[in-house]
């Protein structure tokens, strides 16, 4: 709220403009005198009747500031003397609204957040001729009196009766103090207060600026002012109006561009020159004039500054993300300074000093990166497009975000497909409920596995089909899950965790997790910062029930490349109040989830989806860097992912189907990016997989180019122990050895051909040798007996070496140690030991 001069005054001047008005009257009755000479005489009286106005208004006001109204009369003037007397003499300053800037982590403004448009600036950074032109139009006394400017007071109430107003008559002071009283209105009544046109509250003002200029130098007083002063347009202070007005800062300002800023504090709202150039125009060279006049510029100068243009460059300075580089990342920056106690106890409390409390936030954001994860986002889906695609990108070991990318834009209109609900991060600091991520939640299954001890050979028979069984697992508080029947969509057969993983084997992960059991694979989920709720405590568990969203996805998937260190995703860098010093901020507090060979496992296994035979391969998101990555499709196409980094960064890349309310919807029959989606095309790596490749082919220019650390086999599989030799013995001995070692031994139905004898073990599956964990199936063979010879050669042909399905031992598919071949199975590699 701006004060004006002419305001300040009108409890003064309204009573005493009634008399030049009847003069005039008076004159324009006298008849048969000319109309030059009438207004002469008339202007002639209206001085002298100024100047006796003025004599006894100076008069007034000596009197009512050493003696309250003495000179009044009567009951009503002693009451309002009684109230000057009671009222305080002394002012507490306000503390001014200050702008909070947001930066990138390379010190580039991305963003504001404030109440009022201020940056309180020292007087030393306000051009010289800012300070002239304020004080010629305003208060050209301003160095040679108190508090109070009789004389100029006075000069302004002639000039006013001569309708020539050109400078207020409150003085620097005065209009200093009642900003203040502005400031600190936090109610209407106060504002109303702070504002009223009462001979009390006039006379309140004065003693206020007389007290504050006695405890306040000149200087000090001109810097308050130009700090606090409203300009128009939304810019509160003179480094703000600067570069809203002219886009310069405060130190740079030219004699016009002062001049032009210095008439719009009287009233910002008539000579606002973006609104009204002409008004702000005339105003401006008012300026001029009058600098002319106190010999501030030359006749000559002013001449050429008033032919001047007025030279707007208008800078806008936007109020929030809407219109930033990178709005979605504003926004969670905004939603995670609310969440954080380090910028005070309460919400309230912190969103008043976000916006009020002038701090440079240094947040995570790599603007390159950005530019690149909204250049893929864009690319491939588009805003009305009923999907959404989104890209997060985490630094491994920090948790620093340093992009985010939605499909649909931020904004209010949603038949453009824009939107206020960010997609990328958690519910409670965007809104939206989040995908599930389908077949990701492996990772987190094997991490698990690896983290019990479980060797990368661990190896199952993953059939089209596996049932698992109520009672085999149960969830967090131990009781059993419901029964689980699960499909493959990747091929069977015989899978260890390389394979089982760059294929992404459902029924070789259900297995996986009947050993390593629900509870602890969901335990680290959730230190990995995925919230996992009770409900999704299930045995499909490792298919990814839960609902997540790319940011926590991304920060959980940077502990593996980060060798089990899991960091929290964060923003900032670093935040500092509005006189520069560093506010403690928490950093993002680190904590280990498992051993550091585990996490080069996981890496090991991963890199394998970006290898040949790997769906990520396949599809040629390969990039130039060593890569890592996992696949996942959720049930029904509603939502695909491919979680994919390097040694030095995690970008999560989501496609998920929703309308324009974003709730969930099937991908199958959409269309996205300009193409119709057919169920069979819709996968982690054929769809979610190029928009991470066409962002990370841009990014890894930008990343050192390291390598994953190799995998200390000496350091993994402690929970491991060998299949023992058990050729020739009874089925008993053989299971009873298998028990003692916490493998749980499986007859096979049917036998095979052996040189052991009949009944007794011919082999067993995985065979002699084989690295298994407490819990695992031995499956045993028993012996048929020595195979029968081969027929006798016919001389005239014919006959077979086995039959059609048989085949010679060793020269079939079967598993090791199937020796001799049993149908269309085939040989195994492994005959048996004599």
């Amino acid at each position: 709220m701006a004060i004006t001069g002419d305001e300040s005054d009108k409890w003064m001047t309204r009573p005493l403009g009634r008399a030049p008005r009847g003069l005039s009257a008076a004159c324009r009755s006298l008849g048969g005198m000319s109309a030059h000479w009438l207004a002469s005489v008339a202007t002639a009286l209206r001085r002298i009747v100024a100047l006796v106005a003025v004599s006894a208004l100076a008069g007034l006001l000596v009197a009512g500031l050493a003696l309250p109204f003495a000179g009044l009369t009567g009951i009503a003037a002693r009451g309002v003397a009684t109230g000057i007397e009671e009222l305080p003499t002394e002012i507490n300053e306000a503390t001014l609204p200050q702008r909070t800037k947001i930066l990138d982590s390379t010190g580039k403004t991305i963003a504001y957040f404030y109440e009022q448009n201020r940056v309180d600036v020292p007087l030393q950074e306000v051009a010289p001729v800012m300070r002239r032109a304020l004080l010629a139009i305003e208060d050209s006394r301003f160095y040679q009196h108190g508090a109070l400017d009789i004389q100029g007071t006075s000069r302004a109430l002639v000039n006013n009766l001569l309708g020539q107003p050109t400078q207020g008559g409150s003085s620097i002071t005065q209009q200093l103090i009642k900003q203040i009283l502005v400031a600190k209105a936090d109610t209407r009544q106060e504002y109303a207060a702070a504002t009223e046109q009462t001979v009390a509250r006039k006379l309140q003002e004065l003693q206020f600026a007389m007290a504050y200029e006695q405890n306040h130098g000149k200087r000090e007083i001109l810097e308050s002012y130009l700090n606090i002063a409203f300009f128009g347009d939304g810019a509160y202070g003179i480094s703000a109006a600067a570069r809203q007005f002219f886009s310069v800062r405060p130190d740079q300002l030219s004699l016009t561009q002062a001049a032009t800023l210095a008439g719009l504090v009287q009233n910002p709202s008539a000579y606002n020159p973006t609104l009204a150039p002409a008004t702000a125009r005339e105003r401006r060279d008012t300026v001029l004039r009058r600098m002319a006049e106190l010999k501030e510029i030359t006749p000559k100068v002013a001449r050429r500054a008033v032919a001047a243009p007025l030279g707007l460059r208008v800078t806008e300075t936007p109020n929030g993300c809407v219109n930033t580089v990178a709005p979605f990342f504003c926004d969670y920056v905004q939603a995670y300074l609310l969440n954080s106690e380090a910028l005070g106890k309460t919400r309230t409390a912190r969103e008043e000093q976000l916006l009020t409390g002038g701090l440079t936030i240094r947040t995570t954001i790599d603007l390159r990166m950005q530019r690149a994860a909204d250049t893929a986002v864009r690319e491939r889906v588009n805003p009305t497009d009923n999907a959404i695609g989104g890209i997060a990108m985490v630094e491994p070991g920090t948790g620093k975000v340093r992009a985010l990318a939605q499909s649909r834009p931020m904004g209010r209109d949603s038949k453009s497909g824009e939107t206020y609900l960010n997609y990328l991060v958690p519910e409670s600091l965007g809104g939206a409920a989040g995908f599930q991520p389908g077949s990701t939640f492996k990772s987190f299954v094997l991490a698990t596995a690896l983290k019990q001890g479980l060797p990368l050979s661990t190896t199952f028979d993953a059939p089209q089909t596996y049932v698992v069984e109520e009672g085999t697992v149960q969830n967090c508080d131990g009781s059993d899950v419901e029964r689980w029947e699960v499909d493959n969509s990747t091929g069977t057969g015989r899978f260890d965790m390389y394979l089982g993983t760059q294929q992404s084997v459902n029924t070789y992960y259900a297995q996986l997790e009947q050993l390593t059991n629900i509870c602890p694979a969901v335990t680290l989920t959730r230190d990995l910062g995925i919230a996992v709720p009770e409900q999704d405590e299930v045995a499909p568990f490792t298919l990814g029930p839960t609902d997540v969203n790319p940011l926590s996805m991304a920060a959980a998937y940077a502990t593996f490349p980060a060798r089990g260190m899991y960091c929290p995703a964060t923003p900032i860098l670093s935040v500092r109040d509005r006189d520069g010093r560093s506010t403690e901020f928490p950093a993002s507090d680190c904590e280990r989830a498992f051993r550091p060979t585990v996490g080069d496992a996981v890496n090991d296994v991963l890199r394998g989806v970006q290898e040949e035979g790997g769906f990520g391969a396949y599809n040629g998101l390969d990039l130039d860097q060593v890569s890592a990555g996992k696949t996942g499709t959720t049930t029904n196409n509603f939502a695909v992912w491919f979680m994919g980094y390097t040694p030095n960064l995690v970008a999560s890349s989501m496609i998920a189907g929703a309308n324009d309310l974003g709730s969930p919807t099937s991908l199958a029959g959409q269309t996205v990016g300009g193409r119709p989606l057919l169920f069979d095309e819709i996968g982690g790596s054929s769809l979610a997989g190029p928009m991470w490749k066409r962002a990370m082919e841009v990014v890894q220019q930008w990343l050192p180019d390291e390598d994953f650390r190799p995998v200390d086999l000496s350091k993994l599989g402690g929970k491991a122990v060998d299949v023992p030799f058990l050729g020739g013995q009874s089925f008993a001995v053989a299971a009873e050895q298998l028990r003692q070692l916490d493998l749980v031994p499986i007859l096979a139905l049917e036998r095979v051909p052996n040189l052991y004898p009949e009944g007794t073990v011919a082999t067993t599956e995985p065979g002699a040798g084989a690295a298994l964990v407490p819990g695992q199936q031995v499956t045993i063979y028993l012996s048929d007996g020595p195979a029968p010879p081969p027929p006798t050669p016919d001389p005239d042909g014919g006959g077979g070496n086995g039959g059609t399905d048989g085949g010679g031992p060793g020269t079939g598919g079967g598993g090791p140690g199937i020796g001799g071949g049993t149908g269309n199975t085939g040989g195994g590699d492994d005959g048996p030991i004599p």
